[in-house]
Order: C-alpha cells, then sequence, then structure tokens
C-alpha cells in the first residue's frame, strides 16, 4: 500500500468508525465470531507481549489484560477515530499507535521490535493488502512467538441465500471475505520455515489461523 493510498485508507476508516466506534462493540458481537476463542488460545507466559495489528476499540486486549494480568499490550490501528475508543478503554494498561498495518516500524511506535503474541481480529477482511498484512506481522513475530488470525470464512456451509444477505451487509463496511486467507497463511508459513495450522468455524463462518516456530 502506498503513502497516497494510506491516507486514502486512514480518511476512509475515520469516517466510518468516526460515529459507529461508540456502538461497534455492541453490535459486533452479534456476527464477529470466534475472537474469544482466539484470545483463549494465546496461552501467554508470565509477562508475555502482545501487539494487536488493527487493535479497533480495544475490545480484545481490553480482554486479554484481565485473562493475562502481567502481560505488556501493545495496539496499532489505521484509525485515530477507533484509537480514541482504544485508549478510553484502556488508559494506561497498553500502548497504542496509529500506522499503516501493512507497514510499521515497531521500534519507533512501541520501543521494541518483537512481540510474543501478535494478533490480527476481523481487520484482513478490510485491508487492502492483506497479504503484506500478513507478512508484515511475521516480522514483528519474537522467536517462539505466534500470530494468531481469525477473520471471515468462504461460508460455504451457510444457506445460499443468508450468505448473499450477509455479504451484501459486509460491503456496506468495506469488508471483503478474503476466501484464500487459510491457504495464504500456510504458504508463507512454509516459506518462512514456520509451524501453521487452519480451522474452520461452523458453516466456514470464519478462519481461526495460527503460525509459530517449529
Amino acid at each position: 500500500m502506498s503513502v497516497g493510498n494510506t491516507a486514502e485508507h486512514a480518511r476512509l476508516m475515520d469516517g466510518i468508525y468516526r460515529g459507529q466506534r461508540h456502538i461497534y462493540d455492541f453490535t459486533r458481537k452479534y456476527y464477529l465470531f470466534g475472537r474469544d476463542r482466539l484470545i483463549g488460545e494465546l496461552n501467554l507466559p508470565k509477562g508475555g507481549s502482545v501487539l494487536e495489528i488493527a487493535c479497533g476499540t480495544g475490545r480484545n486486549l481490553h480482554k486479554v489484560a484481565g485473562r493475562w494480568p502481567t502481560s505488556e499490550l501493545y495496539g496499532l490501528d489505521i484509525s485515530s477515530e477507533m484509537l480514541k475508543s482504544a485508549s478510553a478503554r484502556l488508559g494506561n494498561r497498553a500502548s497504542l499507535a496509529r500506522g499503516d498495518a501493512t507497514k510499521f516500524d515497531a521500534e519507533a511506535l512501541f520501543g521494541r521490535a518483537k512481540f510474543d503474541r501478535v494478533i490480527l481480529s476481523y481487520s484482513l477482511s478490510m485491508i487492502p493488502d492483506w497479504r503484506a498484512t500478513v507478512k508484515q506481522a511475521l516480522e514483528v513475530l519474537a522467536p517462539g512467538g505466534t500470530l494468531h488470525i481469525v477473520d471471515f470464512g468462504d461460508m460455504e456451509g451457510m444457506p445460499r441465500w443468508s450468505r448473499a444477505l450477509l455479504q451484501r451487509w459486509l460491503e456496506l463496511f468495506h469488508v471483503t471475505p478474503r476466501p484464500l486467507l487459510g491457504e495464504a497463511c500456510l504458504g508463507l508459513a512454509t516459506r518462512n520455515r514456520m509451524r501453521g495450522r487452519t480451522r474452520r468455524g461452523m458453516f466456514g463462518y470464519f478462519h481461526l489461523i495460527t503460525i509459530g516456530w517449529h
């Protein structure tokens, strides 16, 4: 994503979330499934570090903090509007920064270059260059760490009418499911000599993907 496209995408996200951020968590709990399952599988070591790329309102990081009180939390988002909500929710509990998910300098933003766990939660379906985002996430993963991804799947198990209705609804929010996400992530894992695992939620509604070191 070029600098110009980054600025354009940031404006788009701010425009979408300027008002929606106030009701985001209430509405999304009805169709962003698998997030709590992802959090439950983080298996953080004591004092472990977690970076959520495209952290949104900070909902996931807040839950991580509750489950692993000694964890060090970091959040990145391209939307300054979403970061307002994340900051209000997390306070001093997390270090937050504005940045492009496809290319950022973690050392400059957070004072550290690598993280024990990296999370991408329903964000790749909104990031045009989603492949670059996954590559960037792997670059900031510490040795022995794991990348955890949850996002929309191919939904092939759903009735055709309900799948079409959901997809039209998602389009209103500039969301594009990535049916090849699991395959692409496994390929990246292999090329980086890492271990990859992908699972499907019920009816193929979501992907749950982990990539880590052998």
